[in-house]
């Protein structure tokens, strides 16, 4: 967001113009609504400066929530990736005791046919 302050720009031009015609035109308050112009333009400059600050701040706002849901997106993609190798190693747990309970099972029967 560091764009030329273009608002500020036109708004000081402004307050120099109504300033020379109100010294051109000679009235009887010219210095007073000289004064009034140029502090109405330094309030503008001030409010725009205000403004940028802002509007930048707000972009680093926005930069930090991106980044930080950057870094949820990787910890759930984490957990996914475990969960899955947690799931792999229990289908081989589980498959692996059964094979081993059904091996079991089989010596039982084939000791037991041979004292029969």
């Amino acid at each position: 967001m560091n764009q030329p302050r273009t608002g500020t720009g036109k708004l000081v031009t402004l307050a120099g113009a109504a300033l020379a015609l109100t010294l051109v035109a000679g009235c009887s308050g010219g210095t007073q609504a000289a004064q009034r112009a140029v502090n109405a333009a330094n309030r503008a400059d001030q409010a725009a400066s205000r403004a940028e600050a802002a509007a930048q701040g707000a972009q680093q706002a926005a930069s930090t929530a991106q980044a930080a849901a950057s870094r949820v997106e990787q910890a759930a993609n984490d957990a996914k990736a475990a969960a899955d190798r947690a799931e792999a190693i229990a289908a081989k747990t589980t498959a692996a005791s059964g094979k081993h309970h059904i091996m079991k099972h089989h010596r039982k029967v084939r000791r037991h046919k041979k004292s029969s």
